[in-house]
């Protein structure tokens, strides 16, 4: 009888500079239960890693088959930036499908097999997404857990949890990032390259280069499905609990968001939000309490990010744009 091939699937992790944490990454994928029926690989983007990242990778290889680890492949792309890693390591992958594990995210135990069992179970869908939890270990801060009117939402640890029914997810609902993503793989060349003027450059605050793939994707017919099962959780860094944190990543967070709306990017700054700034800077300065003047200040650099995005945008359309693909 003619040999079977069984479908793969590759978990592709982008890496720059987190050797420990990669470990931790890489150890929870091979702790996850095996999908029946089905190979599994990982690939590896080191980008622009100037730690021991390398050093790991060559060793995880050399004890893979000894271990009985899942087969590691890796490459080093040293332009630094996210959008460059993905670039890179996408041409390289040769499944049916490819999975995003960030590195600083470690799987549930039934990742794997969720991902493959959606993929056999809802054919008719394209890309995927899951959940994405903080992984709180109770040395947080109270104010994390606040649902209160000064909650600080969004959390500046990622967070992705639609509950627990699975459902189709269209561009008028929330958009994940590319942290819990899995295609299959016919619609790389599709959609395209990641644009490379967003996302992260080492470890800076930026971002929505994985909103905007999708957002093109889904564009060009692409449907996307939400599974609850599909679990990671996010390491939480106690540097991102801090105020100053907070205040940076409310800034980066809305001028990208500007910048991948159809409805906002290229235009006029709307002068509501210099009203806003006023308001919020005001309440901000004479707040009683820190949870008001943390709320205020947050809310005080969200509309000064969505006044930078709003210009940088202009800035973009004046000008060319190198990064974006032809289809």
């Amino acid at each position: 009888m003619p040999s079977v091939t069984m479908p793969r699937l590759t978990v592709l992790i982008c890496t720059h500079n987190r050797a420990e944490l990669l470990v931790k990454t890489l150890d929870s994928l091979n702790a996850a239960e095996r999908p029946a029926g089905w190979s599994v690989d990982l690939l590896v983007a080191a980008n622009a890693c100037s730690d021991t990242t390398h050093a790991v990778l060559d060793d995880y290889r050399r004890q893979a088959t000894i271990r009985g680890c899942l087969p590691l492949a890796w490459l080093a792309e040293a332009t630094p930036g996210k959008s460059h890693a993905l670039n890179s390591a996408l041409p390289q992958v040769q499944s049916d499908l490819v999975a995003f594990v960030d590195d600083d995210h470690r799987v549930d135990a039934g990742y794997l097999t969720a991902v493959c069992t959606a993929a056999e179970t809802h054919r008719e869908f394209d890309f995927f997404c899951g959940r994405i939890l903080p992984d709180w270990d109770g040395s947080e801060p109270a104010w994390v857990h606040d649902n209160g009117p000064y909650r600080i939402y969004p959390l500046p640890v990622p967070r992705f949890d639609q509950g627990d029914t699975g459902f189709e997810l269209t561009s008028d609902r929330a958009i994940p990032g590319g942290g819990n993503l899995f295609m299959r793989t016919p619609w790389l060349a599709k959609v395209g390259h990641f644009a490379t003027d967003m996302g992260p450059t080492g470890h800076d605050l930026g971002g929505s280069e994985d909103v905007d793939w999708i957002l093109r994707g889904l564009r060009l017919g692409a449907r996307l499905r939400y599974v609850p099962d599909m679990v990671q959780y996010h390491y939480v860094d106690a540097s991102r609990l801090t105020l100053g944190y907070l205040i940076r990543k409310a800034y980066k967070r809305t001028a990208s968001t500007v910048r991948i709306d159809p409805e906002k990017n290229g235009s006029a700054v709307p002068k509501y939000l210099y009203r806003k700034i006023a308001e919020y800077g005001f309440k901000a300065c004479t707040a009683i309490g820190q949870s008001r003047r943390r709320f205020y200040l947050v809310r005080t650099a969200a509309a000064l990010g969505e006044i930078a995005g709003h210009l940088q945008q202009r800035r973009h359309d004046h000008g060319t744009h190198p990064s974006t693909p032809s289809n």
